[in-house]
């Protein structure tokens, strides 16, 4: 006669997890589209990269005219408007990315379920699509060295799930959302993404800086390889939307904010990179020098 099976209760893991699985009911809806209309902007962003076609020399891209930005053609021959485009739709979906926990707050509809899609979401618009975005953007540079290209730009959307993983397991109820642990995913592909705007200003017909698109081309790959490794990161960076939005600030704070908000528009073509650029090597900057600052306080003698 056979024993019966030994009964082994379940670890403290397994009794959580347990508890957890239950069927979900009810979704709120406002902030679910406003999160899925995050994840079709970056869709969109990578089927519009996608017309840009592989290069088949080391010249640089120029513009067939000189268009306005706001008003496109949607010409698929017009490679360089193609990677501006992409680029903005990137930059559509961090607006996206940034009203559905907004919207979730102040609706009080905040779910485990709306943090997990966010996350799904996040990795195709701020890790794939910049990715993808990342090969077309540099094709003198693919042209030469097409393999060191390709693995950056499948380095970028591997850092980004892993840090948006980690963020999922390590963020509670209790943070003060003031700061992030590691570069945040969405300032990750806004970095990339400005430089596509950069390019477009660079390649008009009436271009005279050729040597600059060609250098960008050639540092942008490595500069996506650095932003990877900053995403994974625990550098702190600090969570701009809150800390400058959020909340009762002087008038001259206002003030500051929209003549800032003006010159981005202005000169948006350059003001974009260059700020995107400045909030992704400003905090490990700074966190260099305090480090270096700690060390050479505790090599100094007491007396």
């Amino acid at each position: 006669m056979s024993a019966e099976p030994e009964f082994r209760e379940p670890s403290p893991r397994r009794r959580a997890k347990l508890l957890s699985m239950r069927r979900i009911r009810s979704v709120a809806v406002l902030p679910t589209l406003f999160t899925l209309g995050n994840l079709v902007c970056g869709f969109f962003a990578i089927v519009v990269a996608a017309r840009v076609e592989a290069p088949t020399s080391a010249v640089t891209p120029v513009m067939s005219e000189i268009g306005n930005p706001l008003r496109l053609n949607f010409n698929k021959a017009d490679e360089t408007q193609n990677v501006m485009l992409s680029a903005w739709l990137i930059f559509l979906a961090m607006v996206f990315d940034g009203l559905d926990g907004q919207v979730a707050r102040l609706s009080r509809t905040f779910s485990d379920f709306g943090a997990q899609l966010d996350s799904l979401c996040d990795v195709v618009s701020f890790g794939v699509a910049p990715g993808f975005l990342l090969v077309k953007m540099c094709p003198s540079y693919t042209f030469e060295s097409p393999e060191t290209v390709w693995i950056i730009a499948a380095l970028f959307p591997a850092c980004a799930a892993l840090r948006l993983a980690r963020f999922n397991v390590e963020t509670g109820d209790d943070d003060d959302h003031l700061h992030f642990k590691g570069l945040p995913s969405p300032a990750a592909a806004g970095s990339i993404a400005g430089f596509a705007i950069l390019f477009w200003t660079l390649r008009q017909p009436n271009n005279t800086h050729e040597w600059v698109d060609s250098t960008l081309q050639h540092i942008l790959p490595w500069f996506a390889a650095m932003v990877g490794a900053l995403m994974v990161s625990r550098i702190p960076y600090p969570h701009i939307v809150n800390q400058m939005f959020r909340g009762h600030r002087s008038f001259a704070h206002v003030v500051a904010l929209l003549f800032a908000l003006v010159a981005i528009m202005v000169i948006r073509g350059y003001a974009i990179p260059i700020l995107c650029a400045a909030f992704v090597l400003g905090p490990p900057i700074w966190h260099l020098i305090e480090v270096l600052r700690s060390r050479r306080e505790q090599k100094e003698p007491l007396f």
